[in-house]
């Protein structure tokens, strides 16, 4: 009775990990959720006064489906001013957040058997959201800095690539590709008249220099790139569902053509209070990034000093992405016994059984590697208290030393 399309869709691992570790805290466990994605930082208050005075207003009815003017205005004025980037309101749309613009740009480019570029380790939602389109997602390995070449992508190139997906900053690794590389992959797109999906919903948490998006390096890239954006993050209004595109006005076209036929229109209220998150004053974001930096240092400390782990440092983006593969995890009794004799890679036993027996005992919530495509790592958020991190990281090692 259920159709092959939704059949062959995974649920999203992050989600699961989030609902299990909230479905622990319900029944009166202390979890600390190293899982999701989301700002601990609730939304700036003139954001949230936007969006009171929209009801007020009684500005609640329909808007167009690709959204209203004063928000497309908004945000070409927001790709002018950080991004070095031209465009009229006609190619820009805004969406139910920024994996809404993300499944529409699959959607509207994307014909069955097209295959996508896709860098690993990955953000869960893309291969799904390319199999929905019909595509194919084409894996490209990245190396051990977790930064995707062009090298690498050309590697994989064949007569039936049509796109290639960028993240830069990254989920999971928070590793951002430097402008020399970006220069190199846009070329190669260009050559090869592949369109880049690029994901910058990051960009404003990167810890070092400054973000780079690739359609500001010369119109050809520009003209074949669709950049992603969102409010979420940036301006911690996850549950708002804002998200935003630029492209081509022929692309903007047919996602606005689809957007009309699934959603109508984004949230006419969440719209309004947008556009104060894009105009006005924007201390709250360079608060949290601070913080975020703190954070990710006091992580990174310790996720190091237990023996065993290994962890990078990330450039950007909130998120840690240590390599366990050093616990030599097929040696533990305790592991083994919910896996039986079950191998995930060589003699590794694997993220997905560490995950849950750290969630199950110690109630740490983290992230498989495996639902971002690289085994042998887990994620964890450092969008959370120095506390939590502090906490967190003390029973890890706890669980660590009594595999």
């Amino acid at each position: 009775m259920i159709s092959e399309r939704a059949r062959q869709i995974s649920p999203s691992e992050t989600l699961a990990i989030t609902a299990k570790a909230k479905k622990l805290k319900a029944e009166g466990k202390d979890v600390i959720a190293f899982a999701a994605g989301e700002p601990d930082f609730f939304t700036p208050d003139n954001v949230k006064a936007a969006g009171k005075k929209a009801i007020d207003n009684n500005f609640t009815r329909y808007t167009p489906a690709s959204g209203i003017p004063e928000l497309k205005e908004a945000i070409c004025n927001k790709f002018k001013r950080e991004n070095n980037l031209d465009y009229a309101p006609e190619n820009i749309i805004t969406s139910n957040g920024g994996k809404h613009s993300l499944y529409t740009a699959f959607q509207a480019i994307i014909d069955k058997g097209d295959e996508v570029l896709l860098p690993v380790p990955y953000w869960v939602s893309y291969v799904d959201q390319i199999r929905l389109a019909e595509g194919t997602p084409v894996f490209v390995e990245s190396g051990d800095d977790f930064k995707i070449t062009a090298e690498q992508l050309k590697s994989k190139l064949t007569k039936k690539t049509k796109a290639i997906v960028l993240n830069s900053p990254s989920n999971p690794s928070g590793a951002v590709i430097d402008d020399e590389e970006l220069r190199k992959i846009a070329d190669f797109a260009v050559k090869n008249n592949l369109f880049v999906i690029s994901d910058e919903v990051y960009e404003h948490f990167i810890y070092n220099g400054k973000h780079t998006s690739i359609a500001s390096l010369n119109s050809d890239i520009k003209k074949l790139t669709i950049t992603v954006n969102a409010m979420s993050k940036t301006y911690s209004m996850t549950g708002w569902r804002i998200g935003y595109c630029a492209a081509e006005k022929e692309i903007v076209g047919a996602m606005n053509a689809l957007q009309s036929h699934m959603t109508s229109n984004p949230c006419s209220v969440s719209q309004m209070a947008a556009v104060e998150a894009l105009n006005g004053q924007q201390d709250s974001v360079r608060k949290m990034k601070a913080a975020f930096e703190k954070r990710r240092d006091l992580m990174v400390s310790g996720l190091n000093k237990i023996q065993g782990i290994s962890c990078k440092i990330p450039e950007g983006a909130f998120y840690t992405f240590p390599s366990i593969k050093g616990l030599n995890l097929s040696n533990s009794r305790e592991l083994n016994k919910i896996s039986g004799t079950q191998k995930s890679q060589g003699d590794f036993l694997g993220s997905r059984d560490f995950t849950m027996k750290l969630l199950n005992e110690k109630y740490v919530g983290v992230v498989p590697g495996t639902a971002f495509g690289r085994e042998g790592h887990i994620r964890l958020s450092y969008a959370c208290s120095e506390e939590d991190i502090k906490r967190g990281l003390e029973r890890i090692r706890e669980f660590v030393e009594g595999l």
